[in-house]
């Protein structure tokens, strides 16, 4: 089995949650999550199962914003533990960057799907629904207080960037989003695991392991 469909199928560990716990801010996380649990803020709640908040050190110098839940992460309700998640995995490892230092969450923190026979199927979040999430993306910037954040893919940039962004034109490049913060996009990796051929698949996760790597010297 090709390399990058190995990994992506699970037969590598995944992540575990890093919360550091006994700190004031760890304490200002826990109630975030408890009210994002009853976010109503647009109708998706109505049909996923629970809210997927995001995870790892509330004191992480990089954040990276992925799209939205798929159907494995509103299970279990962490992000980035279904396939795209573990190629995530990969490339940072790859990339040398320390996954445990990481805080990832997604633009949108309920999982949007279509039925298709017993399957759901994931849908891309609306603009509205987007800008409805954008408040608990913005609690999540307040907290942790990144120095870095990476967008993973348009939707992802344009929550960060209240705008839209022509991925393939920006990919890999620094853009100051505030005074002491940056953020620079890229793909997302479930972009890689859709594309046809085994060799499209190895020379994207490539360069996408190549952009990763720029952060261990701006993360």
């Amino acid at each position: 089995m090709p390399e990058v469909e190995r990994y992506a199928r699970g037969e590598r560990g995944e992540s575990r949650r890093t919360i550091p716990a006994e700190s004031g801010a760890a304490a200002a996380y826990a109630v975030l999550v408890r009210e994002a649990a009853h976010c109503t803020r647009c109708d998706l709640y109505k049909a996923a199962t629970r809210t997927v908040f995001g995870e790892g050190p509330v004191e992480a110098r990089l954040m990276l914003v992925g799209e939205i839940p798929g159907d494995m992460e509103d299970r279990r309700g962490r992000p980035f533990v279904g396939p795209a998640g573990r190629l995530l995995d990969r490339a940072l490892e790859e990339a040398g960057v320390d996954r445990s230092t990481v805080y990832l969450t997604n633009s949108v923190k309920h999982f949007k799907f279509e039925l298709t026979g017993r399957r759901r199927q994931h849908r891309a979040p609306s603009v509205s629904e987007i800008n409805a999430c954008h408040y608990w993306l913005d609690r999540e910037l307040a907290l942790v207080k990144p120095r870095t954040v990476v967008a993973l893919g348009g939707t992802a940039a344009r929550a960060v960037f209240g705008k839209p962004v022509r991925v393939l034109q920006v990919r890999g490049k620094f853009a100051d989003l505030e005074p002491g913060r940056q953020a620079m996009v890229t793909i997302h990796p479930s972009a890689i695991l859709r594309m046809p051929e085994e060799s499209m698949r190895h020379q994207a996760f490539e360069t996408f392991v190549s952009e990763l790597r720029l952060l261990r010297n701006n993360g």
